[in-house]
C-alpha cells in the first residue's frame, strides 16, 4: 500500500486513541458482556446485545487506526531547515489580495484535517496551490467560490 504523509502530532494523537482504545475501553466492553451475560438469557438481554455492538465498534475503530499507523509516512517539518518552501507539514499565513484578510493554516494530512482548527488536508485545493511555492510568492487558486489570488506571507516550519 502506499505510504500517507502524516504530521508527529497526527501520529501520536492516533496512537494516544489507539492506546485508550485497547487498554481502557476494550477492558470496559469484556466487563459489561461478563455482566451481561449474567443476566440470563442471551436472545432478549438488550445489555448484552449493546455491550457485543459497542465491541464490534471498538474493535473495528482499532483495526482502523492501525491500519493508518502501518501505513503513515510520519513528517517533522522541526527537523528541517526553512528554506521559505511551503511543503507538508508547515505552517503558512496567506493573504487573501482582494480582501487583505490573513489566515495561517498547518497543511496535515487527510485524516489530521480540521477546518475549524485551521489544520487544512495537503489534498485541499488551497493547499495543492500552496506546496511549492515560496514565501513572497503570489498565487491563485481555484476555490469552490471561484478562482482567488493569495500572496504567501510567511511559511514556518513548527
Amino acid at each position: 500500500m502506499n505510504k500517507v504523509p502524516m504530521t508527529v502530532v497526527g501520529a501520536e494523537r492516533l496512537q494516544k486513541e489507539l492506546d485508550m482504545l485497547k487498554f481502557e475501553r476494550r477492558p470496559q466492553i469484556t466487563e459489561a458482556i461478563a455482566a451481561a451475560r449474567e443476566l440470563g438469557d442471551l436472545k432478549e438481554n438488550a445489555e448484552y446485545h449493546a455491550a457485543r455492538e459497542e465491541q464490534g465498534l471498538c474493535e473495528a475503530r482499532i483495526r482502523d487506526i492501525e491500519g493508518k499507523l502501518s501505513n503513515a509516512h510520519i513528517i517533522d517539518v522541526t527537523k528541517m531547515e526553512n528554506t521559505g518552501k511551503v511543503i507538508f507539514g508547515v505552517t503558512v499565513t496567506i493573504m487573501n489580495l482582494d480582501t487583505e484578510k490573513e489566515v495561517t493554516y498547518r497543511i496535515v494530512g487527510d485524516d489530521e484535517a480540521n477546518i475549524k482548527d485551521n489544520l487544512l488536508s495537503v489534498n485541499s485545493p488551497i493547499a495543492r496551490g500552496l506546496i511549492g511555492k515560496n514565501e513572497g510568492d503570489e498565487v491563485s487558486i481555484q476555490t469552490p467560490g471561484g478562482v482567488t489570488d493569495f500572496e504567501i506571507v510567511s511559511v514556518e516550519y513548527i
